[in-house]
C-alpha cells in the first residue's frame, strides 16, 4: 500500500482553546506541524516551534528561513496590516492559506434569514491600513472590521494566493473556555440578578469548540477558496442559553432586563446575523445540531463546581 505523504502544516498562534484542539487533530492525522508564535507558550510534544512577532516582517522572514508549507492556518490575524505582511511573506511559500475569521464580519447585517457568505464579499471591502490598528482599544472595538479588512487583503491577491476565510460562529464548550461568557450568565442566575438584553434580542448561530477544530482540520485539506461560514445547525436565543445553564445549576432564577445597546450581556444581539452553513455542507462538511450539544457544552464549561466555572 502506498502511504500518502505527510503534509507540512504551519499554525500561526493556536496555543489555546480550539487552536490547541486543531493541532492535536493535525498530529493525529500524521501531519508534520510547526507552530509560530511570540514564544509566550511552548507547543505540545511533536510540534516544531518558531518564535517571531508576526507584526515584524523581517523577524517573520528570518524565523521561517527557507521553509515552505502545504497549508498555513492563521489563528491570530486581526488586522489588514497583519494580513498584508502575511500575504507578502507567504505568497509562493504555501499551497493553501486558511484564515480563522469570525461571524462578526456580518455585524452590520440585520436579516430575519440566515446570512450567506455573499453578504460580505472581501473583494468589495475597502481597506484602510492607516487606521490605528496597533492600538488595543481601537482593535477591541473594531474586531469585525479588522477581520473584514484582513480578508480583503488576502482575497485581493487572487489565484497566486489560494486562500479561504473560515467565518466562525460563536464558540461554546470546553473546560478551557477563557471568554467567561457562560460564566457571566451562571453567576447572574445563581445570584438572582437580571440579565441585560436589548429591546429586540435576536437569536444567533453557534459552534462547539470540538466541531470548529474538526472544521478547520477539514478545511485545511480542501481546495475551495473564498469565505465559508462554520456554524452548527440551529439558532439559540439568550433565553435558550440561560435555560440550559439554569438546568445545570442547583439554584437561582433567570430574569431579563431591557437596556440600551452597548450595555447588554454577551450573546445578546440587537441585530440578526446568524450564519447560513449551506456552502460548507455542499462542499462536504456535516455539522451537528446546536441543541443536541448545548447541554454538554454547558457542563464542560461550568464543570461540577456549581460555585465557579472550572
Amino acid at each position: 500500500m502506498v502511504m500518502e505523504k505527510a503534509r507540512e502544516v504551519l499554525v500561526i498562534g493556536g496555543n489555546r482553546y480550539f487552536g490547541k484542539r486543531l493541532i492535536a487533530r493535525l498530529l493525529a492525522a500524521g501531519d508534520r506541524v510547526t507552530v509560530l508564535n511570540r514564544g509566550s507558550s511552548a507547543p505540545p510534544a511533536g510540534v516544531a516551534h518558531l518564535i517571531a512577532d508576526r507584526d515584524d516582517e523581517d523577524a517573520l522572514r528570518t524565523a521561517l528561513g527557507p521553509r515552505t508549507f502545504d497549508v498555513v492556518v492563521d489563528q491570530v490575524c486581526y488586522t489588514p496590516r497583519q494580513a498584508a505582511i502575511a500575504r507578502r511573506v507567504f505568497t509562493g511559500r504555501t499551497g493553501r492559506y486558511v484564515m480563522t475569521s469570525t461571524v462578526e464580519v456580518y455585524e452590520y447585517e440585520d436579516s430575519p434569514a440566515l446570512v450567506s457568505e455573499a453578504a460580505v464579499d472581501p473583494l468589495a471591502v475597502p481597506v484602510d491600513l492607516e487606521l490605528p490598528w496597533d492600538e488595543p482599544e481601537f482593535l477591541d472595538t473594531h474586531y469585525g472590521e479588522g477581520k473584514r479588512q484582513a480578508e480583503a487583503v488576502f482575497a485581493a491577491a487572487g489565484g497566486e494566493f489560494p486562500f479561504t476565510a473560515v467565518r466562525v460562529a460563536h464558540v461554546l464548550g470546553g473546560a478551557d473556555d477563557f471568554t467567561g461568557r457562560l460564566t457571566h450568565y451562571a453567576d447572574r442566575i445563581r445570584a438572582d440578578e437580571p440579565i441585560t438584553v436589548p429591546a429586540t434580542n435576536h437569536p444567533a448561530t453557534y459552534i462547539h469548540v470540538d466541531e470548529i477544530a474538526d472544521f478547520l482540520l477539514w478545511a485545511a485539506g480542501q481546495d475551495f477558496t473564498g469565505p465559508v461560514n462554520a456554524a452548527s445547525h440551529g439558532l439559540l436565543t439568550t433565553e435558550d442559553l440561560c435555560e440550559a445553564i439554569a438546568a445545570h445549576l442547583p439554584s437561582g432564577s433567570t430574569a431579563f432586563r431591557t437596556v440600551e445597546v452597548g450595555e447588554t450581556s454577551p450573546f445578546a444581539f440587537a441585530r440578526g446575523y446568524g450564519m447560513a452553513n449551506s456552502r460548507a455542507e455542499q462542499l462536504g462538511f456535516a455539522f451537528g445540531d446546536v441543541r443536541r450539544w448545548l447541554p454538554q457544552a454547558v457542563a464542560e464549561t461550568l464543570g461540577n463546581d456549581t460555585g465557579k466555572a472550572n
